[in-house]
């Protein structure tokens, strides 16, 4: 798949994605990128333009309006785009015909964001091809420090690459958060990585730190609560593979960390073989 760097918006037209679409043009307007705006027609834009005689028309307007709103903040190419069908089936499909780099999605947390995109949200995320950041209500700051986990189950070449890229961009810095488990195999393989991982920043010249769990159980209860004490800006995750096919699982892991009451950004990087051009020099 060709990438044409592009920021793929959903939008519901709800307050959480017109915050989601502020953050891609933010992330577009630093990278040269442009952005598209795009909605699906669903039973949920019946109901949101209710007694209205054209819902074409209206989607059309309100897309229009937005393209409008924000053209006066910034300098971007913007266009937008909406079809009828569901949005787990169009949104990753979407991506793919216009070569989008990454897909963001507003959310309100996980009952918000079930209730926004439908209930087949989660899976949104697991069969798209580039990188998904999940939003909340919290605004866009820049991406200063990057949280980056590492586990027994990191697979840390898309991962690393991705965050790499990313880090050298927006002239971040990584911080290794290493999870604390009681398994002395585990722990050594989770040095392993981190090794790896640190090789790999030092060969590229990012900055990053070393950071450690203060102990085992719960990763992701205190891999928020470092990242929401310490100011970190943007979370990045890995999913798994779905075992015979082309899909991705987002286990409870994950969606602690999606979810997060801080409203801390996360990268979702589905571990597929052209996701480290997401930010390609």
């Amino acid at each position: 798949m060709k990438l044409n760097n592009i920021v793929l918006v959903p939008t519901d037209f709800s307050e959480v994605c017109h915050n989601a679409i502020d953050q891609g043009l933010k992330i577009a307007a630093s990278q040269n990128f442009k952005v598209r705006i795009y909605h699906v027609i669903d039973k949920n834009t019946h109901t949101y333009f209710k007694g209205t005689e054209s819902i074409n028309k209206a989607v059309q307007e309100k897309l229009e309006g937005l393209i409008d709103e924000f053209r006066l903040k910034y300098n971007v190419e913007m266009e937008y785009a909406y079809e009828d069908g569901s949005i787990f089936d169009l949104i990753h499909k979407k991506a793919d015909d216009i070569g989008a780099n990454i897909i963001i999605l507003g959310t309100h947390g996980k009952k918000g964001f079930q209730h926004i995109f439908g209930s087949f949200a989660l899976k949104v995320l697991t069969k798209a091809q580039v990188p998904t950041l999940v939003v909340q209500q919290k605004k866009f700051t820049g991406y200063n420090n990057i949280l980056f986990p590492v586990n027994t189950f990191t697979e840390a070449r898309q991962k690393v690459m991705i965050a790499k890229n990313v880090a050298l961009r927006f002239d971040a810095t990584i911080h290794i958060f290493k999870e604390k488990v009681s398994d002395p195999a585990e722990m050594s393989r989770i040095e392993i990585i981190t090794k790896q991982i640190v090789q790999e920043f030092k060969k590229e010249g990012v900055k990053y730190t070393i950071e450690s769990a203060d102990k085992s159980g719960d990763s992701a209860k205190q891999l928020i609560g470092f990242a929401a004490s310490n100011n970190m800006d943007l979370i990045m995750i890995l999913t798994e593979p779905q075992i015979g096919t082309n899909y991705f699982n987002l286990g409870p892991w994950n969606e602690k960390i999606m979810f997060n009451e801080a409203q801390i950004p996360v990268m979702c990087i589905n571990p597929v073989e052209h996701s480290q051009i997401f930010f390609s020099f």
